[in-house]
């Protein structure tokens, strides 16, 4: 349920930056963490909703999902953990948590300017 205040402000800061360009959004390129919390589902089925009457009407909604990784302590490597696994694939150190797959950002927006 939470992503709906979100998704509220991505059509706001979207629509903001048509308006300042006297243009309309046609395309919103999201990058959203499997780990950030928000789900990718529920903010494609909020944004035609939300963006209905808006700049951002009849715009893309495009979302590239990150998968978590962890860092092998010994070796250094990113991997992806196995399900009840913090086992580095390559050398069988432990991993730790990284910030990759907490992302959550608007990278960017296409803009129909006349």
């Amino acid at each position: 349920m939470h992503e709906y205040p979100v998704t509220l402000e991505i059509v706001r800061i979207a629509s903001e930056t048509a308006r300042e360009k006297h243009g309309r959004v046609r395309a919103i390129h999201l990058v959203v963490g499997e780990d950030s919390g928000f789900i990718s589902a529920s903010i494609q089925m909020y944004f035609d909703i939300i963006a209905e009457g808006t700049p951002c009407a009849g715009a893309t909604l495009t979302i590239r999902d990150v998968k978590p990784k962890m860092r092998c302590d010994k070796c250094g490597r990113l991997f992806e953990r196995k399900r009840f696994s913090f086992t580095c694939p390559w050398c069988g150190g432990a991993g730790s948590p990284t910030e990759i797959g907490k992302e959550f950002y608007i990278d960017t927006v296409d803009l129909e300017v006349p």
